[in-house]
């Protein structure tokens, strides 16, 4: 709808990141605001407002009101993310955690490949698509709305600092700052790339499903790789192909089923990098420092999703589409080197109980990621117990 109603490559960007600003914000204020009135409340009252949200984008086609209507959904969501996941965190236990977190995440990622296919089924310059979205939204928050079940206490760990972060684990900072960058840039701004590079509204689809895609199906093989191999290694691995992919992109995407391989590998290294970013900062930092870890990693992860559309819009409006993979190739080259020097001023540490993967997706909150650290936690607790039997 933004490509036809003003130039989606220099108004999209801003439109776009608005989600991720509000996203950030809604994380940081949403605890707040369920601790004062309650879940349930917290969550009718801001699926209320996402599903009038989405009707006013359709009424107000104004680039100015959809960046404010973007802030607004990407806090709801946020919220609405935080009374959800807090419910799963409060309703799972040690033995159910870790099964808890791969449906959540597999549902989720299932949902929004889902979701592209709903372009199909309308004109984006009516008003059909953006009712229907408003219309699930609204069904969906029904279950919980109705649920007799009683809502969860809410605790969560205060993040640590950012500065400390960085002292126990610099790659881990500047990695989920990347990955923020690198999300947001793909998710943010893949439509807006297959409108600027002259594909209809089924082949959008497709590509943008390609990526969710490939992320849902290799999270679970790298997981289990970066169980058995030096982590920081994978990571250089995984930024050195998606970069490779990047520059085939550049130069190839106008051919459709390669771009839709490329989606695909690109979405299957950008999703489980995540979780190996917050692994690998596990592997840093003292088992009970995880939970606030890893909330500070879903601050900077936040932070570096803002700019990431904007970039790439700016980089499309200079140089064309091919600009989105001119971003996506500086990005991870930017990782590789960082990881390179990482290796030089820090040689390999091999640590013989390295904490247990746990699979996060970047759509998550703080609470999500305190629910991953608590599992990680447990399943090392086991661990030493075992060993400690054979001993």
């Amino acid at each position: 709808r933004g490509a036809a109603e003003f130039n989606s490559a220099i108004a999209m960007p801003w439109i776009m990141s608005g989600y991720f600003i509000g996203f950030l914000g809604g994380s940081q204020l949403a605890p707040k605001l369920i601790l004062r009135v309650g879940h349930v409340r917290v969550f009718a009252a801001l699926g209320s407002l996402i599903s009038a949200a989405l009707i006013l984008f359709a009424a107000f086609p104004n680039p100015i009101f959809w960046f404010l209507m973007r802030v607004l959904t990407g806090f709801c969501f946020s919220g609405v993310f935080v009374v959800a996941e807090s419910w799963l965190n409060n309703k799972s236990n040690n033995q159910t955690r870790g099964a808890t977190l791969s449906v959540y995440m597999v549902v989720q990622m299932l949902g929004i490949v889902s979701a592209q296919g709903i372009l199909n089924f309308g004109d984006p310059t009516g008003y059909f698509l953006f009712v229907i979205a408003s219309v699930l939204v609204s069904v969906s928050f029904a279950p919980i709305l109705l649920s007799v079940s009683q809502a969860p206490s809410f605790d969560t760990s205060s993040p640590m600092s950012i500065r400390k972060l960085i002292e126990l684990s610099p790659l881990g900072a500047f990695g989920s700052l990347c990955l923020g960058a690198l999300f947001a840039g793909v998710w943010g701004m893949g439509p807006v790339f297959g409108t600027e590079a002259g594909l209809n509204l089924s082949q959008i689809s497709f590509f943008v499903a390609s990526v969710y895609i490939g992320g849902l199906l290799l999270q679970f093989p790298i997981g289990w790789l970066s169980d058995r191999v030096d982590r920081r290694f994978l990571i250089l691995i995984s930024a050195a192909v998606c970069a490779i992919v990047s520059l085939i992109g550049i130069f190839m995407y106008q051919k459709y089923f390669l771009l839709l391989m490329l989606g695909f590998a690109i979405g299957g290294i950008i999703n489980p990098l995540y979780s190996l970013i917050v692994a690998f900062t596990n592997d840093n930092i003292d088992t009970k420092d995880m939970a606030a870890g890893a909330g500070c990693i879903v601050f900077i992860n936040g932070v570096g999703a803002i700019g990431g559309p904007l970039i790439v819009g700016g980089m499309m409006a200079l140089i064309g589409p091919n600009g989105f993979f001119v971003y996506l190739f500086a990005v991870t080259s930017i990782l590789i080197i960082f990881v390179l020097a990482r290796f030089r001023m820090r040689p390999t540490i091999i640590i013989e109980d390295p904490a247990a993967h746990s699979y996060v997706v970047q759509v998550s909150t703080p609470v999500v990621a305190d629910m991953a650290q608590n599992y990680v936690v447990t399943q090392q607790e086991i661990q030493e117990s075992k060993n400690y039997v054979k001993e």
